[in-house]
């Protein structure tokens, strides 16, 4: 029985904590937030103890074995060192910091201390995003030379609007097109060099997008395309490849096709679509996780994974603030 402690009860912690409550051989022991009414209400929710700091919840709590980090990015650092201060592992979720030496430094800090440490890049967990990965792999639309990803939605908002300090967040491009960083760097390899334009600095009262190109070692470009000036929230998606292309649009009602004309009479082609989700992808990441703890694997998405993604988050940043591409080394 795995026991578990939730810090932070916004959305994410709310997500996490009830996918805990809601798995067997876990127990989540509690919830940690500074706001008592928010905490006491997920609590209640959920069934656990809540707790207003997380000092408070290892003297009460008789066992705690994982610490879920579900914090603003820029208090990451500080409460999965904590929790790896007390031999606990860590989940944290993404991004794992606001760069890439912060992120390595967690890294190594709890390797250091023996503790695991996994990052919640859910987007590796949604069905339709593992089956096109293994459609590429497969080579079910042949060699792809062009990606195209879009993700958008209203501009968030959250404690303390932390979202509107850009030294905080990182903008969209830190905060949610880093799982499409994440996504393609899984299904092309690493990235050789990255250019960005964007609203950063230009001073929008809560509205923000970007437009990332990235161009991998392999030779595949991919335009990475972010939003918070749209209503709703959308995530999209365009494979092409030299006998096909996979599309995926999350807000149709088959939102995944493949098409491989090649194999069809003609250049017609027919389309075959994809089932709808059937699982919380945040429930599946979590469990991974959590047998990944139990029997001592290597996660679907590792440490390592995670500053990587930082790594293009960032050099996307500096792009767009100085108007040059930037190359990864």
């Amino acid at each position: 029985m795995n026991h578990v402690l939730v810090i932070g009860a916004g959305t994410m912690g709310t997500v996490h904590a009830k996918s805990y409550a809601a798995m067997e051989n876990v127990k989540l022991v509690g919830i940690v937030d500074i706001r008592s009414e928010r905490g006491k209400e997920l609590a209640a929710e959920t069934k656990t103890e809540w707790f207003e700091s997380y000092e408070e919840a290892l003297e009460k709590l008789a066992q705690v074995d994982i610490v879920d980090v579900c914090l603003p990015t820029y208090l990451h650092k500080t409460y999965v060192k904590k929790a790896a201060d007390a031999g606990k592992h860590v989940i944290c979720e993404k991004p794992l910091a606001r760069d890439k030496e912060e992120a390595r430094y967690i890294v190594d800090y709890c390797r250091e201390k023996n503790v695991k440490l996994f990052v919640g890049h859910v987007l590796r967990f949604f069905p339709e995003y593992e089956k096109s990965r293994q459609l590429v792999h497969d080579g079910a639309i042949g060699n792809v030379g062009v990606a195209r990803t879009f993700r958008g939605g209203i501009f968030p908002t959250a404690w303390n609007d932390w979202y509107a300090d850009y030294k905080n967040s990182g903008s969209l491009v830190l905060d949610m097109i880093i799982h499409d960083f994440d996504f393609l760097r899984w299904c092309f390899g690493d990235v050789e060099r990255v250019y960005a334009k964007g609203l950063l600095g230009r001073g929008f009262a809560r509205m923000d997008y970007a437009l990332v190109t990235l161009r991998f070692k392999n030779g595949m470009i991919a335009h990475v395309e972010g939003s918070w000036a749209h209503e709703g929230f959308a995530m999209k998606m365009e494979l092409a490849g030299k006998e096909g292309i996979i599309s995926y649009d999350s807000s149709k009602e088959k939102p995944l096709v493949a098409v491989n004309r090649s194999k069809q009479a003609g250049m017609s082609g027919v389309a075959v679509p994809e089932s709808p989700l059937r699982e919380n992808p945040y429930f599946r990441e979590l469990k991974h996780f959590i047998e990944c703890i139990d029997h001592d694997l290597e996660p679907l998405v590792t440490a390592e994974d995670a500053v990587k993604a930082v790594e293009i988050a960032r050099a996307a940043l500096v792009s767009i603030e100085t108007g040059k591409p930037v190359t990864l080394v």
